[in-house]
């Protein structure tokens, strides 16, 4: 399959077009608040969650409104690459935004939570495409040299939007309703993808189009996406809303299990063109960018949902409050990122970037230990600095990094795959971190309150409980937090540790790394003769 598989590879259209600096600004501020729109969209409705739980009569199963849009985002993440080398990048980028756009309007008229599900789920799918589709672009319009500092401008979109979109879906929930945010989410969305249609250029045609339809991997994206839905509803599901040993749960893990399988046989022995290379996996520095990646995401995304959890029920602080105590995190993750992208790209590498944030990400993992019910705001500020510096100097950074390592043909599709494990290391992090917390809920709370295990979001009102069980309660959940944050320890140690494998070779692709060994390589051959001619004559000398 390898000959085959790298010529279906350069079969493909070359989508690279360097932009000049007006054009490219143009550009990136459109990929910018677009991807602006997508973060917003994923990372501030879960503090509306509660109230939309409330109203819909969900309050026991309204977490399933991120875990459908994780599992939607991861289910499709691995496919967008190949797609954007088909169809073209601005393609699939616009259908991404017009599909987000719909379903956030939906999500707006949904009225009940099975409707809502669905519709957060689509979106996720859609949002997990501009996410990959942004950084592909990003790849096709700015040299490797450059791209670490475009990429950490980019970054720096995650931290605005997690230190934005908590205070916009709050200001909707407490002045107007849930509904708004949505209502307001869909028209600006729209707006961002007719601004693409005219401002992104593209240079694929229709017969380039055509020409590649015959090569897209309809099983490998058939079993991958429905192998991925059958294991991450019973993993996310499983001791919350289904018991580990009920015949659902199994059943859907052994399906799961089967068609990822079959999902990796197919990449390796029958598509001519993968969606996920196994040869990747060949490469020891790609592989441990992978795994980084779904490491990162575990840990990222239990921090993201708990960390705000731990505020509210823990400490008892208001949803103003706790998007307030976000900020410390989010705001110095936009500079790090920045100025991370900044670095690269002056001095040419990226090991000492990943390495410092590694570092930094597990002292700050390390560091939220101390929280407990009674840890001050100043100390919980200053080691969510720490934290956030950590993030921004790993996303896009390992992003830059694992592009130096592969083809250019292969660049869009080794893109998808990091955000697809990052993706699935972020649902498999909230299934685990949703089952540690649950349990250290059981085994905390008081005999008469352990349901409260079972609906994490609400609390009972504090007027009808006595003092010292409400002590209890806030007690448990401080327990169940900490418990929580020593499973984000490991996670990053093992991505700090895991940087030794990681070896930089600087910003330039494994084409051009080739091409100037090969080179070197011709030069030495075209020396060589003279070389020994010289000697022979001499050693003739030294004989006469």
């Amino acid at each position: 399959m390898g000959r085959r598989q790298n010529d279906a590879e350069e079969a493909l259209h070359d989508q690279s077009n360097i932009l000049p600096f007006r054009q490219l600004i143009l550009v990136l501020c459109v990929l910018s608040g677009s991807l602006l729109i997508v973060l917003i969209d994923q990372n501030a409705v879960g503090v509306a969650l509660p109230t939309i739980g409330r109203e819909l009569d969900a309050e026991n199963t309204i977490t399933w409104a991120g875990t459908s849009s994780l599992i939607g985002s991861t289910m499709f993440s691995a496919l967008y690459g190949r797609l954007s080398d088909i169809f073209s990048r601005k393609a699939v980028y616009i259908s991404a935004l017009v599909v987000l756009c719909l379903s956030d309007l939906l999500c707006g008229f949904a009225q009940n939570a099975m409707m809502f599900y669905i519709f957060r789920g689509f979106a996720g799918l859609a949002g997990g495409g501009v996410l990959s589709l942004t950084s592909i672009i990003v790849s096709d319009i700015v040299t490797l040299e450059n791209r670490g500092k475009y990429q950490g401008i980019l970054g720096s979109m995650i931290g605005l939007a997690n230190a934005t979109g908590p205070f916009i879906a709050a200001a909707f929930v407490q002045r107007s309703s849930w509904r708004g945010f949505f209502y307001l989410l869909a028209p600006v969305t729209g707006c961002g993808a007719v601004v693409a249609y005219y401002l992104i250029p593209s240079k694929m045609t229709r017969e380039d189009i055509w020409k590649a339809l015959g090569l897209i991997d309809y099983i490998g994206a058939l079993t991958s996406s429905l192998g991925t839905i059958f294991l991450l509803i019973p993993v996310s599901g499983g001791g919350n809303y289904f018991a580990w040993d009920s015949p659902m749960v199994i059943g859907m893990l052994a399906v799961g299990g089967i068609l990822l399988v079959l999902f990796v046989f197919i990449e390796w022995k029958v598509a001519i063109l993968p969606m996920l290379p196994l040869s990747f996996f060949k490469n020891r520095i790609v592989t441990t960018l992978l795994v980084q990646s779904f490491l990162l995401g575990a840990c990222y995304q239990s921090r993201l949902y708990y960390l705000p959890l731990y505020f509210q029920n823990a400490r008892q602080w208001t949803p103003f409050v706790s998007a307030t105590m976000i900020l410390p995190m989010v705001l110095p993750q936009s500079l790090a990122s920045i100025s991370g992208g900044q670095y690269m790209s002056r001095v040419k590498r990226f090991a000492e970037v990943l390495w410092v944030g590694y570092f930094l990400w597990t002292l700050g993992a390390a560091l939220a230990l101390l929280f407990n019910n009674h840890t001050s705001r100043g100390t919980i500020s200053g080691v969510l600095v720490v934290t956030g510096l950590g993030i921004g100097f790993t996303f896009q950074p390992g992003m830059v990094a694992i592009q130096t390592h592969v083809s250019l043909a292969q660049r869009a599709v080794v893109i998808a795959g990091r955000n697809f494990f990052r993706c699935l290391g972020g649902a498999c992090g909230l299934a685990v971190s949703a089952a540690i917390l649950q349990s250290g809920l059981k085994a905390s709370l008081p005999e008469e309150y352990k349901y409260l295990a079972y609906s994490t979001y609400t609390l009972p009102p504090q007027s009808s409980i006595p003092e010292r069980e409400w002590t209890a309660i806030l007690n448990a959940y401080a327990d169940a937090s900490h418990r929580v944050f020593i499973f984000q320890v490991p996670l990053m140690a093992l991505c700090l540790l895991s940087c030794v494998l990681v070896r930089d070779e600087g910003l330039r692709t494994k084409d051009v790394r080739d091409q100037l060994q090969l080179q070197v390589g011709q030069n030495e051959d075209r020396h060589t003769p003279d070389e020994e001619t010289g000697s022979r004559n001499k050693e003739n000398e030294c004989r006469a």
